[in-house]
């Protein structure tokens, strides 16, 4: 299925606090809140933006849920990058946002195994997990929290597909991001887990680990759609214009997301 986007002007900033003062009264660039999946790739977005702009945004990473309440409850973003659209929409209709923003990628999950300390194959299909479950060859497996990480959430349901969420309970150790779950994963803090393949793509992260995709069938699309906020001002709206350019596009793809049309 072919992925459409929808354009509007946009900004992007986010802070991690909760209870903060509205997003007009704050000083200083604007604060983009952007789902850890995203870490390297807006990064580099945002120093090419820097580059060619000479106007610069604050990035905050952390998992789209726990985003999703802090703009509720007044965190002074102005860009909102969600993992999963559905937390966009909600705020949307419930008036958080000034519209419904634009689809600006797919993810893909991946099983991430560290170089050292672990026994397990990079097998996207995770056969050799299962095998090594069976042969008590796994102590600790990571994700994000499902509660509230959409990656968590696409990882629950793989696992489910295959057949392995039962067994792996008692093992899981869950990041409170994508993020978090591929330093537990990669650090020698679990045998393995299954992680945002931006980040797997990320050359921070190659010499770490052996990675392979999981099959995008095995769960829900990880549609992800980012947002203004009420208060965005202009830079934050011309950095939301910029992520659809094509230099931020580019880097994008690089990074392993599918772009919409």
């Amino acid at each position: 299925m072919p992925l459409t986007r929808r354009a509007f002007g946009a900004s992007a900033l986010a802070f991690g606090l909760t209870g903060a003062r509205p997003a007009a009264a704050q000083d200083g660039p604007p604060i983009v809140a952007a789902a850890s999946d995203l870490r390297y790739a807006v990064e580099e977005i945002a120093a090419a933006f820097r580059a060619e702009t000479g106007q610069e945004v604050l990035l905050s990473f952390g998992s789209t849920g726990n985003f999703a309440r802090q703009i509720r409850e007044g965190a002074p973003f102005q860009l909102f990058m969600a993992a999963d659209e559905r937390f966009v929409l909600d705020l949307a209709r419930d008036g958080h946002l000034r519209d419904e923003g634009a689809l600006y990628a797919l993810g893909r999950l991946a099983l991430a195994v560290p170089n050292a300390g672990s026994t397990l194959q990079p097998d996207g299909t995770l056969a050799d997990l299962r095998t090594a479950l069976a042969q008590g060859r796994v102590t600790r497996f990571a994700i994000a929290n499902p509660d509230h990480a959409p990656y968590g959430m696409r990882a629950q349901e793989a696992l489910q597909h295959a057949g392995l969420w039962e067994p792996l309970q008692p093992l899981l150790v869950l990041g409170e991001n994508v993020s978090q779950a591929a330093q537990f994963a990669l650090s020698g803090n679990a045998d393995g887990g299954l992680i945002a393949w931006s980040l797997a793509l990320a050359p921070q992260l190659q010499e770490q680990g052996r990675f392979a995709l999981v099959p995008a069938d095995w769960h829900q699309p990880l549609l992800q759609r980012m947002a203004l906020t009420r208060n965005a001002g202009p830079v934050a709206q011309a950095f939301y214009t910029y992520i659809q350019q094509p230099e931020a596009r580019a880097i994008m793809a690089r990074y392993g997301f599918t772009l919409p049309e």
